[in-house]
């Protein structure tokens, strides 16, 4: 089984921040590539204020350049997909002949991103369940949930994305095992798609704002019923139950900003491409038509011009 014991976190934001945090917090040795926030983590440690347990390093081991980290077991790949740029650069200061990565990454196309730097033989893919936010440099807010699914981008017998789920778990994160990990990134869609989307399309609306309107939550039913039959045409078959499911859960969260929502009302880039775009553009090549899908793109893209 694959037992890491020297980890690189790339993208040091809020997801990046908060699952490497509990595993240094563990005790695994976990190094973070830092960009704006080094000197504020240098200084003040890394701060946590979570359902799971508060939690506060004082030490934290940082750099600002991946040469300075050089060959590690583990590479956790945490930044928006709109990074993936960076990767040709970032990655092989990390790597050895045994490195694995680990892209925790929403949507579509990130697992090829990597594998085009590393092989596909040394990616893996984890799904993360959780609402987070950064509030502050080296300062995060963990509000509700933090589940993990995580799998392989090819598949293998050699126990690897069970040795990394071991990992998670000795963090004290409630971690499962995917077969396959396009088709849990299809079911993360489901989420993604209609709340991360229609609360940009709608001007910046929160969860609870969405939800409390009956016409919107048609559209969101609309959109991730078109999300399943885009995984069917793909080989996945999800219970359209799920969509009661991401409906409900999302209730108790309140006021949640979605992370996209986020992105945009600062004015950082939006992930169009690997939350909305790759979805619709393998849907398509299979000759599947998604109207819904295709207006909101269309309205994202408005927004963020």
């Amino acid at each position: 089984m694959f037992q890491p014991t020297t980890i690189a976190i790339v993208g040091s934001g809020a997801i990046g921040l908060y699952y490497g945090g509990r595993l240094a917090e563990a005790g695994h040795r976990v190094t973070f590539l830092l960009r704006s926030d080094y000197d504020a983590v240098r200084e003040q440690g890394l701060r946590c204020e979570s359902v799971h347990g508060n939690f506060h390093l004082s030490e934290v081991s940082i750099a600002r350049d991946s040469a300075e980290i050089g060959p590690v077991d583990l590479v956790i790949v945490a930044w928006k997909a709109t990074s993936n740029h960076l990767l040709e650069k970032i990655l092989p200061p990390l790597l050895n002949e045994k490195t694995q990565v680990l892209t925790l990454q929403n949507g579509l196309g990130n697992c090829e991103a990597i594998a085009a730097i590393t092989g596909p033989e040394r990616v893996m893919a984890a799904l993360c369940f959780v609402c987070i936010n950064r509030i502050a440099p080296g300062t995060i807010v963990h509000t509700a949930g933090g589940r993990m699914a995580i799998g392989e981008f090819l598949p293998d017998a050699s126990g690897r994305k069970e040795g990394v789920a071991k990992l998670f778990s000795s963090a004290k994160i409630d971690t499962a095992v995917e077969e396959n990990v396009e088709e849990a990134v299809w079911k993360k869609l489901l989420w993604n798609v209609p709340f991360n989307g229609l609360s940009i399309a709608e001007g910046g609306k929160t969860t609870d704002q969405l939800l409390a309107d009956n016409a919107i939550v048609l559209e969101m039913r609309a959109l991730m019923t078109e999300v399943i039959a885009a995984a069917k045409v793909r080989g996945f078959l999800l219970d359209e139950k799920l969509i009661d499911w991401n409906i409900d859960r999302t209730r108790p969260m309140g006021a949640y900003r979605p992370s996209s929502l986020i992105d945009w009302q600062e004015g950082r880039e939006v992930e169009i491409e690997a939350i909305w775009a790759e979805p619709l553009r393998r849907a398509e090549d299979k000759g599947l038509h998604l109207p819904h899908l295709s207006r909101l793109l269309a309205r994202i893209r408005a927004a963020c011009a």
